[in-house]
């Protein structure tokens, strides 16, 4: 059994800690929000899990010292927005000896910079590691068979993530390849924000194979430009997380994008989905990024215009399709 801090009580930082607890370990959450950290202790229920049940194992407090002080391994997942801030809150709590693990996905949006570069910014001597795969927290916390990925250059944080999440319903790979993991599970949210506005448009399936495909290339132009490796965009953390992530109701960031498709405003998708919405945070930074390494990418541009620029939804797919002609 080992001591586990999860930082974040949102979706998937309380399915993390019903998996983890479920599965032999003692766990502790952070929480800022004081509603869900009692509704946890008290109810045993996550407000966003509503099929799922909390183990008594699992403690969540609003007090960091009381959930960092003994861990062995800590899991960050807050919005990409309030990295930063939450580390720079218990960064002189946690200790060298401790591991940090990534679970959030996005960037940080004034920076432009991944997370694992805010964290080596913010903890420099701190092994880390970043968690990523197709993965909605509905079915973790369900324990539905999921495979992810851990990506470190450290090999004791590849050692130790793999035997505390290892069980007949989880199955976890490795990589060394932390850029591509990392890049790869940012923007594959917005290309999924994407596929939601061709859902509220009521496009197909022809449109959504041509979305995904078309989309996993401009991840993979980007990720590359930036130092990702090629292969790590058609794995778990790619093309996995693309396609669940496109694919599924349980996606925010596709429902998100279905309801722009259907001509709600940005402002009441925030407000009917009630979570954080990392693409829409993160569309910008992708555009800039395309524009600072001279990257191609069409479609990022697309919603882009939607979103900044007024750009009508149905003409940003008729300007998409009458691009000028060449080989795949």
């Amino acid at each position: 059994m080992r001591k586990i801090a999860i930082i974040g009580s949102g979706s998937w930082g309380a399915a993390l800690g019903i998996y983890l607890a479920q599965n032999g370990n003692e766990v502790k959450i952070w929480s800022f929000n004081e509603q869900e950290r009692d509704m946890i202790n008290n109810e045993r229920k996550c407000m966003f899990l509503p099929k799922a049940t909390i183990p008594d194992n699992v403690v969540c407090s609003s007090n960091f010292e009381e959930v960092l002080n003994d861990a062995e391994i800590i899991l960050h997942v807050t919005p990409s927005k309030f990295v930063r801030s939450t580390i720079k809150n218990y960064k002189n709590i946690i200790k060298d000896n401790q591991i940090l693990v990534m679970c959030s996905k996005g960037f940080e949006s004034e920076t432009e910079l991944t997370l694992d570069e805010v964290i080596k910014e913010e903890l420099p001597n701190i092994k880390y590691g970043i968690l990523s795969g197709p993965s909605h927290a509905e079915e973790v916390s369900l324990n539905i068979p999921t495979a992810l990925v851990i990506a470190s250059t450290e090999d004791i944080v590849k050692e130790k993530i793999v035997e505390v999440f290892k069980s007949p319903t989880m199955r976890l790979y490795t990589s060394k390849d932390v850029r591509g993991v990392e890049l790869g599970a940012a923007l594959k949210n917005i290309i999924a924000f994407c596929a939601g506005v061709g859902v509220g448009l009521d496009l197909g399936d022809n449109t959504f194979a041509a979305l995904l495909t078309r989309g996993l290339v401009e991840i993979s132009r980007l990720g590359t430009a930036m130092g990702g490796e090629e292969k790590t965009f058609y794995g778990l953390t790619g093309l996995g997380d693309l396609i669940v992530t496109c694919g599924s109701m349980h996606s925010r960031n596709r429902r998100a994008g279905e309801m722009i498709g259907k001509g709600f405003s940005i402002e009441e998708a925030r407000k009917e989905i009630g979570m954080t919405i990392e693409s829409v945070d993160n569309i910008d930074v992708a555009y800039k990024l395309a524009k600072k390494y001279n990257v191609e990418m069409p479609i990022v541009n697309a919603v882009y215009d939607v979103l900044y620029n007024g750009l009508d939804p149905k003409s940003a797919v008729e300007t998409l399709m009458t691009r000028n002609l060449k080989e795949e």
